[in-house]
This record gives structure tokens, sequence and C-alpha cells, in this order.
């Protein structure tokens, strides 16, 4: 029953009364008149409510009856009566007389139903109280009015908005949480019924909707909002449309001004998406549209909006409007950093609820990684990280690489937060198991990749390590068993870096513990001055090994000065480090320190907090006896087959290996722990077991902790030494070098026992049998080290009569001819593994005697540069391959570096013998080069090698291979800081700043490269380019901070150069020349780098006097040796601009570009036609122009790779020049461009593979030009003329083979573009001349000052051996192949050099 249908007009009715024409009442009601008390009409009123709510509407007599008293109810009186109870018996009445007059209302004025529905409204106020007496008339009332649905007769109001308006709004404020069921399902009916019924919504009645949607009132009454959104979820076909056009309003014209909830459209449009995303169909395209304002706050808001509905759990908004979600992931990129934040934390929420979607948010994650705002970089981290602790399938390989990559973030706060995070994920996955082992294989590179970053030079990345190792890695809090077996196959697991970072963890906290015991030491010692000095140096090493050096001194002096006041914390701290503590009282110490220092006052405390960091590292968390106990179990149950090895990832052989390792490792840090029969007795039977690594690290364990075993368990000893002399004479190499260090460190009768290996070994050296030489030789030379004044002697027979003479000088087998420079240690053959044994020993022998006066010194290092001379062939028989000779090159060169550690042999190593060892860091096997600068840096780092070893340094700028010069160059930085350090913490380090000043170093690098054998011409401008280069190589790290004003001492330095002579050759006129050709290139790049170089020095450097001599008193060198044309060309490789006039009558012309072509595998044995040899660029490259390196996957010392060089014939050169090369005879060589820089690039491998080819020069016209040097640039030949004629003195090459030119990476292919001779040049070239033997570079041999080149005077020469030498001799350029190098490299002979022992 309602009144849709239209009322008719009443007016009849209206007009009907009784017949005395008074109004009709119901039986037993009295007039109610406002004659009448309040109470008397409440009681008459409620015998017309019952009246009227018995009557239906069928009654037409009675509806005829009571027309009046219905028409007399709704006057004014009763309707503004001030009594509420009065007005709901009078709203009861109405709304009945509306049910039973339906569909035709009784009232006929507009005005006057306003009036009613308006004051019917007003009594439905009285609903808010459920706990009124009157509540149930409330609620009859607004279940009446809904049945009947009695304000649809109000649509035919002008004004009936309003009071639609009045009721939504009198309806949502009424409703509370007391109101049950019924109460909303009448209200909703009855606001449903208005919307549904209706011509439309007005703004002001949608307004009146969606308030209660806004979070404020929805915070306020929770119970409008319920209301809200089901009348909302019930009517949504009719008033989706009114929602799109206010929404349209707002959001795209932009007319805020249509409603008082302009302001808060985001926040509807969340909730009414959440209400019903079908409220929302027209919406959608619009928030596209506002998606790409112009206004950033604009595009925030609508970001923030479409995160939450995006990535709300039951969304499907991504799949169903493609469209909008492509629009909304562009706002990843957008320009304004808070909507790229905000992207990025919704994101988060969108990985968790819709993994489907993980695909499409991955790359735009990817981009904002990298993200130049760090909140943005660290959100990423935080959202990846927040989605994988939920469920790693949340999160792909990809992401989980973002989160990689940024722990070496340049900033802390990111890297920290990508470290802990997947810290937190591993201890998770892997150590709890929380998902599965699917779960932990996933996440298994996390324990590695944390630990690499122990590499990181940053102390706060270190420290971190640490603690994530401590508490998330091996969390220390779990009792030892469990701990030891998570640290036993975490060690077992890791990656061969991971396990280095670990141990150096180890090592540095193992140091820091001595630095604060050294502390303590000098806290018992009487204070005195030197005694002061010296804990001050000790607070600063302390200090530079916690967070924030700077800080912490200040923190470190107060705690030292706490440690001096307090004998209490004193012993709490000594026990703390001593080797006796345990993990318990460890925990213990560092909670008495930290209470002891703590201020209840002082909330936050950084004294405590740096306190805290430096116990948090000395403390042993992890390691004790009992530890150390549980290790050897595990490792014993490996052993025996019975440990969960498979379980956890590991093979048994894997996990016992580890587990010695990790032993090992540990007994360094932890010797006193392991002191027990039942580790030792594990360990023995660890000797026992075929694997050589774990007999080796057994034996070392002992070596390390055994020092008082011989005392305390005496069965162990017995038991130990009869193995230990087994494993010094039949085990590996490096188990007799454990075994010899083992009995000289644990036994008191060392002599006994080391004669008892000596003796047997000495007398059963056998060269005919190499494969059984290695072990003996060396033992041998390690005893000789250790005990020298017992085996000194001994050993010199055995120096003389075996190792040079029977050993070295005899080439017993015949090598593999295969081209390769270097061979994986396996395919060595034994001869050469027993040959560098036998060059090791000599210098293990000579550092254990440490004195010179037997002048076996000289003789050895003779013999070495010989070694190197000779590229290795010490015989110059040709039987060995170039693999071996390149690792005895290596072993030679590393020799003569080991010596110069020593001062007594590093004051009789001449220079020559120097620049011999320096040159192998060009050698042009890869290998040589990359093991040989590892050896470099190692001795320098420690500072034992002199100064003048870091000159070498310089010239790997020569190096053709990209990592081998970044390496370089990091060594530099290393060693240079290193020094400059250790002068700043060392007060008594500055009265030897001559050996220990990096700058000290410019002297002995420029007087390397004026010797350098590529160095022949001090006019060539390609080779003063090479020069300058190997200058800035080292000058550029030098000159990266002017401390002191080094630019100026450095300036100086090369000034003073100038004005003495060099002391290798002083009266050589062309020597002097070139050492101060370098010096004046020297001041042009230091000149041209630096504006304060011009200062004056703050102190007049000391130049070596074993390299230049004492400036004469009134000699003055004021030329320059390089012309301003050739300065402009260094600095900036462009020549200086000509004027107009020079260029009228220059002859046009240009060299044509050669093309290359790339071989392929296949290629390899064609046949390859040469036309011509190439002339190199002159043009200067830098090393950065040159970096764009191609590059292959061919082996840098493969055999035989072809790279097919085409080139354009020269005109009027002889066919007969024209040279046919075989690749199955030759390997292809390498075209050489400007070396010291990135240059033209030959095929992949070539750079170690040799060319033999024979030279055809018809006399008739210009000759061919030669070949080039293998790694050396080719001369051009306007260089070949002029080398010819005018450079007569042109050094040796001193045996060095330069590296192959311009490979980026072993293997690696460098592209670049070779010039043709000109023609001219070619015209101009002349008949070679002769050339001289540089003397200063040819006794290198020879003893009391003789030289050994004087071939014609040496015992067992030959005639062949004259006319190699004159050949050399008249050798216009040094050719490639060693059987053709003809005297280039001066041979050692056989016989002479069977004489170098004679003197022993």
């Amino acid at each position: 029953m309602d009144f849709t249908a239209q009322p008719k007009p009443a007016t009849a009715l209206c007009g009907v009364v009784s017949a005395d024409g008074k109004i009709a009442y119901p039986p037993g009601v009295k007039e109610i008149t406002d004659k009448i008390t309040t109470d008397e009409m409440i009681k008459r009123l409620k015998m017309v409510v019952k009246t009227f709510m018995d009557m239906d509407q069928d009654s037409e007599d009675e509806k005829q009856q009571y027309l009046p008293l219905a028409l007399h109810l709704a006057s004014e009186f009763f309707l503004r009566n001030p009594n509420k109870d009065v007005r709901l018996l009078v709203a009861c009445c109405l709304a009945d007389i509306f049910r039973i007059y339906a569909p035709e209302a009784p009232y006929t004025s507009h005005d006057k139903l306003k009036d009613i529905f308006l004051f019917i409204t007003r009594q439905l106020k009285g609903l808010e109280d459920t706990k009124s007496p009157q509540f149930n008339r409330y609620f009859y009332l607004l279940e009446n009015l809904a049945w009947v649905k009695s304000y649809n007769i109000c649509f035919e109001l002008e004004d009936c908005n309003e009071i639609f308006i009045q009721l939504f709004r009198t309806l949502f404020s009424v409703i509370n949480n007391s109101h049950n069921k019924k109460v909303q399902m009448h209200m909703l009916d009855l606001m449903s019924s208005i919307i549904m019924e209706g011509d439309g919504v007005t703004q002001e009645l949608l307004d009146s909707i969606l308030i209660n949607l806004i979070p404020a009132h929805k915070n306020l009454n929770k119970q409008s909002f319920d209301l809200a959104k089901v009348l909302l979820k019930r009517t949504v076909q009719t008033i989706e449309a009114c929602i799109a056009n206010f929404f349209n309003q707002v959001l795209v014209l932009g007319r805020s001004s249509v409603s008082d909830l302009s302001e808060h459209v985001f926040d509807l449009i969340q909730e009414l998406f959440a209400i019903d995303p079908h409220l929302l169909l027209s919406v959608m395209p619009q928030l596209e549209f506002k998606l790409k304002s112009n206004d950033g706050e604009e595009r925030l808001a609508v970001v923030r909006l479409l995160a939450k509905l995006f990535g709300s759990k039951d969304s499907d908004l991504a799949t169903q409007n493609r469209p909008l979600w492509q629009c909304f992931l562009g706002r990843f990129n957008d320009i304004h950093v808070p909507v790229r934040l905000e992207s990025v934390k919704f994101a988060s929420h969108c990985l968790m609820n819709h993994p489907d979607l993980a695909k499409d948010l991955t790359e735009y994650l990817k981009v904002r990684s990298h993200d130049p705002e760090e909140a943005i970089r660290h959100d990423v981290i935080v959202t990846i990280i927040t989605a994988a602790k939920r469920d790693l399938a949340l999160v792909n390989d990809q992401l989980l690489g973002f989160v990689r990559e940024r722990t070496l973030d340049k900033r802390w706060r990111v890297r920290k937060e990508a470290m802990m995070g997947l810290a937190q994920l591993y201890k998770k996955y892997c150590l709890h198991g929380e998902a599965g082992k699917e779960a932990a294989e996933k996440v298994s590179w996390i324990k590695d990749k944390l630990l690499h970053i122990y590499y990181q030079n940053s102390i706060d990345d270190k420290l971190l390590v640490e603690k994530i190792f401590a508490q998330y890695l091996v969390p220390h809090n779990l009792e030892t068993e469990e701990r030891m077996k998570c640290l036993y196959y975490l060690y077992a697991s890791l990656d061969p870096n991971a396990v280095k970072a670990l141990n150096e963890m180890w090592k540095c906290q193992n140091m820091l513990r001595s630095h604060v015991r050294e502390l303590l030491d000098l806290h018992k010692q009487p204070t005195s001055e030197a005694n002061c000095s010296a804990m001050f140096g000790k607070l600063m090493t302390i200090a530079k090994n916690l967070p924030d050096p700077g800080k912490a001194q200040d923190f470190v002096k107060k705690f030292n000065q706490v440690l001096g006041d307090d004998e209490k914390l004193r012993s709490q701290l000594e026990l703390l480090i001593s080797p006796t503590c345990s993990c318990k009282q460890a925990d213990v110490c560092v909670r008495e320190i930290a209470r002891k220092l703590a201020n209840p006052k002082q909330p936050t405390n950084p004294f405590l907090e740096m306190v805290k960091f430096l116990l948090e590292r000395i403390a042993p968390v992890h390691i004790d006896s009992e530890a150390i106990s549980a290790l050897v179990k595990l490792m014993n149950k490996s052993i025996e087959g019975t440990a969960d090895d498979e379980e956890e990832g590991v093979s048994p052989d894997t996990a016992i290996r580890s587990g010695l390792e990790l032993l090992k490792v540990l007994s360094f840090t932890h010797p006193t722990s392991f002191h027990s029969a039942e580790t030792y007795e594990s360990l023995l039977q660890c000797l026992r077991m075929e694997d050589d690594k774990v007999a080796e690290a057994a034996i070392q364990i002992f070596r390390n902790t055994g020092h008082k075993i011989e005392t305390d368990l005496p069965q162990i000893r017995s038991t130990l030494i009869p193995i230990l002399h087994q494993k010094a004479k039949r085990g590996t190499p490096h188990q007799a070098k454990q075994a010899v260090h083992c009995i000289h460190a644990i036994f008191t009768n060392k002599e006994v026992q080391l004669a008892q290996i000596f003796e047997p070994l000495s007398r059963s050296l056998n060269a005919d049998v190499p494969e059984q030489l290695i072990t003996p030789l060396v033992s041998l030379g390690h005893i000789s080290m250790l005990a020298p004044d017992q085996f000194a002697s001994p050993m010199k027979s055995v120096v003389a009569n075996f190792i040079v003479k029977d050993l070295l000088m005899n080439d017993r087998s015949t090598g593999e001819k295969n081209g390769k420079l270097w061979s994986p240690d396996e395919e060595v053959s034994p001869e050469v593994l027993a040959k560098v044994q036998a060059i090791k020993l000599l210098v293990r022998w000579l550092l254990g005697m440490k004195n010179n006066q037997s002048k076996s010194a000289n003789s050895t290092l003779r013999l070495l540069s010989a070694m190197l001379v000779s590229e290795g062939d010490l015989t110059e028989q040709k039987r060995i391959s170039k693999s071996d000779m390149s690792r005895l090159r290596l072993a030679a060169g590393s020799a003569i570096m080991k010596l110069a550690q020593e001062p007594c042999y590093h004051e009789i190593i001449t220079p020559e013998q120097f620049q011999l060892c320096a040159l192998v860091i060009n050698d042009e096997c890869y290998q040589v080069r990359q093991i040989f600068a590892q050896k470099l840096h190692k001795a320098l780092v420690k500072l034992l090698l002199p100064l003048e070893y870091m000159a070498i340094f310089a010239l790997c700028a020569k190096d053709p291979v990209k990592e081998r010069r970044a390496h370089a160059r990091q060594c530099l930085l290393k060693n240079i800081s290193i020094r400059r350090e250790y002068i700043k913490q060392n007060p008594m380090a500055t009265e030897k700043l001559l050996s220990l000043l990096p700058e000290y170093v410019v002297p002995y690098m420029i007087h390397l490269l004026a010797h350098d054998p590529d160095f022949t011409r001090s006019q060539d401008v390609d080779q003063l380019r090479d020069i300058k280069e190997c200058l800035w190589f080292m000058l550029e790290v030098l000159m990266t901070k002017n401390e002191n004003n080094s630019h100026a001492f450095m300036k100086k330095m090369a000034e003073n150069i100038k004005l003495t002579k060099d002391a290798q050759s002083p009266d050589e006129s062309k020597t002097n020349e070139k050492l101060y050709t370098v010096c004046d290139v020297a001041l042009c790049v230091i000149n041209s780098k630096s504006a304060l170089c011009n200062a004056d020095s703050p102190k007049d450097p000391v130049l070596p006097m074993k390299f230049f001599t004492q400036p004469e008193k009134d000699f003055c060198n004021d030329k320059s040796y390089i012309s301003e044309e050739t300065r402009v060309l260094l600095l900036t490789g462009k020549p200086k601009p000509a004027g107009v006039l020079g260029a009228v009558n220059k002859p046009l012309s240009a060299t044509g570009r050669k093309p290359y072509v790339r071989s392929t595998g296949t290629e390899t044995g064609s046949t390859i036609n040469v036309n011509s040899e190439l002339n190199p660029s002159t043009g200067s490259r830098s090393r950065e122009q040159s970096s764009e390196a191609a590059e292959t996957g061919v082996s840098e010392n493969e055999e035989n790779p072809v790279r097919i060089i085409s080139v354009t014939p020269v005109k009027n050169i002889d066919p007969v020049k024209n040279k046919e090369i075989n690749s199955d005879q030759a390997t292809q060589g390498n075209i050489s461009s400007d070396r010291g820089k990135k240059r033209t690039v030959t095929a992949a491998g070539t750079e170690n593979i040799q060319q033999k080819t024979d030279e055809k020069v018809d006399e008739s016209g210009p000759p061919a030009p030669s070949k080039p040097r293998r790694g050396r640039r080719p001369k051009s030949e306007s260089q070949g003329n002029a080398t010819k004629n005018d450079d007569i003195n042109k050094p040796l090459s001193k045996g060095r083979k330069r590296a192959a030119v311009s490979q980026e990476s072993p293997g690696g292919l460098e592209a670049g573009n070779a010039k043709a001779p000109k023609l001219q040049d070619i015209a101009k070239k002349a008949a070679p001349a002769e050339r001289q033997i540089d003397l200063q570079r040819s006794q290198v041999l020879g003893s009391d000052g003789d030289s050994l080149w004087d071939i014609e005077s040496s015992p067992g020469n030959s005639p062949s051996d004259l006319d190699r030498l004159k050949v050399w001799e008249s050798s216009q350029e040094e050719t490639e192949d060693s059987e053709l190098v003809k005297g280039s490299v001066l041979k050692v002979q056989q016989g002479a050099c069977r004489g170098l022992f004679d003197s022993i």
C-alpha cells in the first residue's frame, strides 16, 4: 500500500462534517481543543491513535466519519504543539491517516503537505533514544511510513527535495548501535523508495548520503556509514549516474562549488569503490585524466587514491581497467618525488594482495631502485622485503635482485635497510625453514652476498656485517651445539669469496682484541712520555675500528680515562679479551661493563653506544673451548657418515674439508680453545685421511695450537712426530711446508727433528725423476730458512752441485709446442715445477742466512736476471714450452722481489736487475702479469718492499687489459693511503720519510721509465706519449690531494733530477738526455694538472744515490728537452695549429685507414695475404677514449686464434716484399698500437701467441717494414728511418716480451684503426745501421765486475753464437718470434751459466 498513484482532489471530502457541524471523534473521546490540559489532550489523542491504528482502507464509512478529525489533526495547533508526546501522537495519527486514505491523501494544499511531512520527519528524531518509554511509538511511526511509502506523495511537491534531505539527514543522525536490524531495514526501505522511485537524486540529497562516507563522519558514527553503504548498494543502478555527474563536475570541470564534499572526492571514491565498484563505472576514466594533471599535488592525491583501490585485497580493478592501471604505473616515473614515493609504497600492498601483478611492477621497481632520491630507493627495499617476509612466493628473483644491488648503494641508510632485510629473510627461510627447502634454496645466496660486503671500505658496513653474522647468520644466543652446527654448515656452503670475508672478519676482530690487550698492558706500566705516546697511538688505532672515527676518538679517550680510574672495569675487560674467556662469561662481562658506564639520567648515551660497539667486536660470542669441541664432534660425525650433511645440502667430503678449513682459521684467532686431547685425536685422524687438503689443514692447526703438546700431551706428541716426518718427505708440497713449520713451532728438539728430515732428502735428490723432487725441495728450502745456522753450510753444496748445475741448467724433457703462454697447474711438466721450487729454495736459503758474506746472493741475482733475459729458457736449447717459460719468468721475477724484502739483499740488487724485475709486470703472458702484480701489491701493502718497487706500477699503464690497469690503480690507491696513514699514526716514521712518503716514488719512477726498453728516442712523440701515460698513471693517484703542498714537492724533485746525472751510466749523454726528457714530461704533466705546484716546496727533496749522482756545484740545466709543439701534443693529443703560411706548400696526403676483419673459429687454418705492414696511428688515444672495446670469448692464451687484417696494397712496392703467412704454421701476431693506452687490438688470444714469418726484402726497392715485436707498437716508416740513422745506441730489450696490445680482458678484443704507411715515409727508408750493445743492460750476469756477455772469451761458445750476436746487432727491428729473435735478447750460454756458482 503506497501513494505511488497520483492523489485526487479532496475538496468534497474536506467539506464533509458531522450532521451537527462538529468534528466526529471516536467513541469515548471528547473534543480535543486548546482548552483542555496537556495531560487530558494526550489521553484523548492516545484513544484517537488506537482508533486510526485499527482502521483499514476498506472502512469507507469510518473514513468519511473521521475525515474532519484528520483535517483537524493537521492544524497548526497540533503541528506546533510544544509537547513532544502530543506531537508524537499526532504524527502517528497522521501516518495512519496517510495509510488509511491511500492512495488519495486527505490534504490538498501543497504547503500543508510540506508542513505535515516536515513535522513527521522531526518526530523521527525520537528514534535516537532506544531506552525512551515512547520508543515503540517512534518505531511504529517509522514502520508505518516505510510500509506505506508515505513520503512518495511528496514527489508532486515543488520543494520535495527539502523534505527528503531533512528525512535523510534525520535518519542518518539518529541511527546508532543500539538499534536492531528492523530499524535499519525500515530506514533503508524508506530512503531507497525515495531514490529509486523519484525522478533523480539531487546533489544536496546525494551529499546527505555521501557525507557519511567521509572518514571523519565514519569514525564518529559507524552505523550511519553502514546505513549509507547498504543504501548505496541497494540503489546502485539508480544512483550511479548521479554519482558520476558529481565527480565529473568536480574532477573534470573543476567546479568544486557544486558540493561541500568537493574537497573529499578522493576519500569518497575510495569508499564508494569498497562498497561497490559499479558505483564508479563512469568515474574511473576521469581518474586517468587527473593522473595526467600538471599539478603535482593533485597527481599525488590521485596516486594515493588509486594505490588504495588497486591494492585492496579483493580489488580486480587492475584487470578490469587496464588503461587506468597502465597510466597509474606510469606515475612510478613521475617527475614529482612524493608521487614516485607514494607509488613505491603502494607496491608492497599490491604484491601482498595481488601477486599476479608482480610482473607488471617489477620493471618499474627496477627503475626506482636506481632513483636519485635516497628515500625512494629505501622504500623500494622496504616494499620488497615486507612482501617477502609475508610470503617469499610473493616476490620473484628479480625483485630480490634489486635488494641485492642496493646493498652497495652509496647511501648508508639504503645499504643498511637492504642488508638487514636480506638478513631477516635468510634467518626466516634458511635457518628456521619456515617455507620449506625450495624457499631456502631461493634465498641461499643471501649469506654469500652479505659476507661479500665485508670487502667494502666503510667501517659501518663491516660492523653491520659482523652484527648480521652474530644475530642472523649464526645467532649467538643459540645453544653451543646448535650454534656450531649452524656455523659448520654455513661455512661449508659459502662461496670462496664469502669464506675469505668471514676469515677476514675474524682476523679483524682478533686484531682489535690484541689492540685492546696492548692498551691494557700499557695501563700496567708506569706513566711516562713514551707510554703516553704509545697509548695515544693505540687509542687512535682502536678508534679507526669504530663507526665515525672522528667522534669515536673522543669517546675512546674518555673510555681510556675510565679504565685508568676503575680497576674493576679493567679486570672485566681483561677477562673479556682473555683467551680462556667463554661465550657465557663474555656475555656477562659485556653487560657488567655496560651497566657501569650507563647513566640513568641520560636515556641516549652516545658514549655508551660507542663502547658497546667496541665490546661487541672484541667479545668472543661464538667461539670458546666448548664450541671448538662441538665443531670437532660434528666433523667426526661427517667422517663416520652419521652427520646430517646431505640434509643440509652439503656432501660429506665438502663438510669434512670445510670443517678443517674452519678449524684452521679459528686456530689463528682462538688457539687456546683447541688444547684438549679429544680435539687433537680427531685432528690425528684427519692426518691419516687421503684428502690432501684435509691433512694439510690439520697440520696447520697443530702448528698454530700445539705449543703445549710436548709437555701436556706426550701421547699426542709421540703419534704426531712420525706423521709429520712422513708428510715432510713424501707429502704434497703444501703438506711438507706445514710439517716443517709445525716441527719448528711445537718441539723443543727441533734441530734433531729437522736433521732427520734434511739428511735423507738431501742425499736422495735426483733430477732425472723430477716428479719426486718437488716435495723434497720444498722441505729443504723451508728447513734452511727456519734453521739457517744448522743447515746453511750443508745447503751450499746442494745448491751449487744439484740445484744450479744439475737442475736449473739442464732441460731433460721437451715441452709441448702448442703456442699457449700459460697452462693450468695440472698440465705443467714436473721438471718445470721442480725448477720453480728450486728457485724458491734458493730464495728461502738466502732469506734464512740474511747475509751476503759468501756472495751467494750476487750469484743468485745474476742467475735470476739471466732467467728473465732469456725469457725463461735459461739453457737456450729451445726445448722448453712457452707456457713453462712463463712459469719460470714469473718465478724469477717473484724471487728477486722476495729477496728485495730483506735489507741486506736489497742493497746489492743493481738498478739493472731492478729494471728487469719491473718489466715482468709487462710480460706477454696475462697470468704472469696478474700474479706478479698481486705479489707486488701484497708485499708493498705490508711495507715489506722498498718504496722504489711501487714505481713498477707505473708500467701498468701499458697493460692492454682494462682489468689489469684498474687493479693496478686500486693497488696504488691502497698503498699510498696505507703509507700516509702509517706516517700519521707513527710519529717516529718521520725519520724514515725517504722510504715511506709516497711522493718519493717519483724519482724511482722517472729513472725506471728513462730506462724503459721501449723508450729509444727521446724526441719520438709516440714514445713520449707512452712515457706521459705511465707518469700520469702514478701522478694521478699521488695528486688526488695536495697534502703538505705535495704537488710543489714532486715538481721540485723532477727539477732537482735534471741537476744530476744517471748513476747507472753517468757519462753517457744519451742516457742522461732520456732521463732529462722524462723529467720534462713529468714537469709538463704536473704543471698542467695542478695550479698549486708553483708554490715553494716545504722541504728540499732527497734523491736516492743509487740512481742519481750528486749534483755538481756549477751545473745548471735549464734546457727544455721537449719542444713546445710536443708539449701540446702530449697534453691535448692534437698538433699545435699551424699558421696560414705554414700550410701553403704542404703536400696534401692522407694516410688511409686499413679495415680489419674479425676472424671466426674456422679461419684459423686459412692462408692470409698481408700486403704491407701496418703503420700505427699517431693520434693520441687516451685510455678513456678506447674503453669501448669489443670482446670475444676466445681465451687469452688459447692456441692459434686469428684475426685477419686486410690492407690495401701500397703502390710502388715490389710484390716480392709482400708476405704470405700460413696461420697453421704461425699464429697471428699482434698488430700493435700505442702501448700504454687502449690500442688497436688483434684477435682475442693473440696476446700470448707468437707469429713465425720470414721477411724477404728486395734490395732494389724500399725495404718492407719489419714486423713489430710482440706487444710493441710498430714504428712508422719515418720512425724506422730515423731509428736506423740516428739512434745508434738503441738499448737492449732486457728479455721482456711485451703484453699484447689492446685486450680489454683475457680473451678480450678492442677494435681500432690502423694506418697504412705513407708513401713518402716508405721512400725515405734507408739501409739499417749498426746497433751497439747497451752494456748497462747486458751486464746482468757478471761476477766481480766482469761481464758474462763477453761471449768470445766464454768457454763452450761456438761460432754460431757469435753469428747470432752479429745478426742481432744488424737487425733493423725486434722480431716477434723467439726463433727469429736472433740476438734481440742476448743468449745465455749454458757453459757460462754453469760457472755462476763456482764461487760458492
